[in-house]
């Protein structure tokens, strides 16, 4: 199995089961963005030299806007979209498998999940990987510490709460709390009648 036909089968949503070629190709995979993460993470870098290894990483360039304050964790890398703008502070793990996509301008705290892949819940497999991507849209704050679940599409100009664990689709301009994280608020200004 090629890289470019393992990433067009689990971006299609196709289960990797546990021994099957899609999941030693994971495996693969796994080691590729072990090794470049290593090298982000292992020492300080200027900005630009930054984005050229983020840019490895994921197999795409960033713009200049972008920025990241390491360490900074992921189990493949290459199903990492970046709009431009985006800012990820340290401590972040983007389980990329099933395809994370990150708006324009988006804002992502310390130490953030974003999770794509679920498992079987029968024991028989458990060790199957179910990707399902997550979607983060243009000028989205996430707080510190919250947990993105495989799925999640978070609308444009919404805020997540700090250490809020996002289950389901959180709509545009809102802010989501709590664990679960649930709908308080609006983002947009209200203006006086």
């Amino acid at each position: 199995m090629t890289t470019q036909g393992f990433l067009q089968k689990i971006r299609s949503g196709a289960v990797a089961e546990a021994g099957s070629d899609m999941h030693m190709m994971m495996h693969k995979l796994s080691q590729r963005a072990i090794r470049i993460t290593a090298e982000l993470n292992g020492e300080y870098h200027e900005p630009e030299k930054l984005r050229e290894i983020f840019s490895r990483l994921i197999g795409k360039d960033v713009d200049g806007g972008f920025g990241l304050f390491p360490p900074f964790y992921t189990d493949c890398g290459l199903n990492i979209t970046i709009g431009k703008n985006v800012f990820i502070n340290s401590g972040c793990h983007f389980q990329d498998w099933g395809g994370i996509n990150v708006g324009d301008g988006a804002l992502i705290g310390h130490n953030v999940t974003i999770a794509t892949i679920n498992h079987g819940i029968p024991v028989s497999s458990r060790h199957d990987n179910i990707p399902t991507a997550v979607t983060i849209g243009k000028n989205v704050w996430i707080g510190s510490n919250a947990v993105i679940l495989p799925g999640v599409t978070v609308g444009g100009g919404s805020i997540i709460g700090a250490g809020a664990v996002v289950t389901k689709d959180v709509p545009e301009n809102s802010i989501a709390v709590g664990v679960p994280a649930r709908v308080t608020g609006s983002t947009e200004q209200k203006t006086a009648e």
